[in-house]
């Protein structure tokens, strides 16, 4: 009888490195490793040997950072969605695009059953396990952390040590840590107290802490096409390469760091330092731009629908239908959010420094302080007459039942 194939999710951390004996050791398997290759530059040969040293038939990299930026990105960034008004979602809407190419190579090596490392405290299981089911729910799933006995990441060194896999982490620098083209997380040691400041001349590895920026400005312009990102400076870009360029400058400047204490999916708090440089200024840019361009009914409304599509991205609900349906309304308002966004970058800080569409909604002669022909002042008294009304009728009967 052919032995099971069993793909994993592979990154070759520490999680991930020892699974691939642990599977072998407990299932009569054979173990093909994929890495999803988001946009931080893996070394591919150097990743599939460690992946065959510890025992896997095969390791494949996918490249799938264009994919991550126009599929999940550009549609999040467009919602304006951030989870608990401070989180960017940078790992959660990287494990769908990773899982939707895992399905796509378990189909094709024939295999029946995917794994991955994530924990059974974590939000990441969802989002894998949730991407899989809805798109091929006939694969089998093994999540090792909710199986095996190993309680920590210091018995997980152990474990690796016991097996001469090389892992990199120790017991003294032992964050945990997920980083792609879009952010680089932190959490764990002693962020896991919420009153301990995060320790940033050890912590940040993509950008610098606002103290050691620059004490001069650094001015930065993004223009977009009906909500897409498309150029900087006047110099048109493709996705990868503008990402990596934003990544660059913001963090000079010090501008992404987030530290939150956030509401997991699972029922608990954690808390992490996040740094996404290049994806602050794309969410400034973008959001001031459609202040610009937006009517006010559908910006507000568009506000409302932000945050349930921030939950749908941080739950693994990314190929939920309402996810789908919340970014067909997001597109049909970005038909007009075409122009160009200049922004301050200073220490930490990402100020907005002018902004221009050919469809801007705002009228100079309309909104000046200065004398002007086409704005009737009188007309606010009727207007605020009606408006008003019902405050006036409530009033009148507070008053009249002596509530006022």
């Amino acid at each position: 009888m052919a032995k099971e194939k069993i793909l994993l999710a592979y990154s070759g951390g520490l999680d991930t490195s020892i699974i691939i004996p642990w599977l072998l050791e407990h299932y009569d398997c054979e173990v093909i490793a994929m890495a999803g290759e988001v946009g931080i530059g893996v070394d591919e040969a150097f990743l599939k040997q460690k992946a065959l040293n510890c025992g896997a038939s095969a390791c494949f990299v996918e490249d799938i950072a264009e994919e991550f930026i126009t599929d999940y990105i550009y549609p999040t960034m467009k919602a304006g969605a951030v989870y608990e008004g401070k989180y960017l979602l940078g790992t959660s809407f990287a494990r769908p695009v990773i899982a939707k190419r895992m399905v796509e190579v378990a189909r094709r090596e024939g295999c029946t059953t995917i794994a991955h490392g994530c924990t059974g405290k974590g939000n990441d299981q969802v989002r894998f396990e949730l991407t899989v089911k809805a798109l091929a729910p006939e694969l089998k799933i093994i999540a090792p952390w909710r199986l095996w006995d190993i309680k920590s990441r210091d018995e997980e060194i152990d474990y690796a040590n016991e097996r001469n896999i090389p892992v990199p982490v120790t017991k003294k620098d032992n964050y945990s840590m997920d980083e792609n083209l879009w952010h680089l997380s932190h959490e764990g040691m002693d962020l896991e107290d919420p009153a301990n400041e995060p320790k940033y001349e050890s912590i940040l590895k993509l950008m610098v802490s606002p103290e050691m920026a620059p004490d001069e400005a650094t001015y930065v312009e993004l223009s977009f096409e009906k909500g897409i990102p498309v150029a900087v400076d006047g110099k048109k870009m493709t996705p990868v390469p503008m990402l990596k360029y934003l990544n660059e400058v913001a963090a000079k400047n010090g501008v992404g760091i987030v530290d939150m204490v956030e509401n997991r999916l699972v029922g608990m708090k954690s808390r992490g330092v996040y740094e996404t440089p290049g994806g602050t200024v794309m969410y400034a840019a973008h959001r001031e731009l459609e202040l610009l361009t937006l009517d006010r009914d559908t910006l507000h409304y568009k506000d409302l629908i932000a945050q349930r599509f921030a939950e749908l991205v941080y739950f693994g609900q990314w190929f939920h239908p309402l996810r789908e349906a919340l970014s067909a309304f997001v597109d049909t308002t970005q038909q007009t959010v075409t122009g160009s966004v200049r922004l301050k970058l200073y220490k930490g800080n990402c100020m907005p420094a002018g902004s221009t569409s050919p469809f801007s909604l705002y009228d100079e002669a309309i909104a000046t302080f200065a004398e002007d022909d086409v704005y009737d002042q009188k007309d606010a008294t009727g207007f605020i007459n009606c408006f008003g009304l019902p405050l006036k009728v409530v009033a009148n009967m507070k008053k009249k039942n002596g509530l006022l």
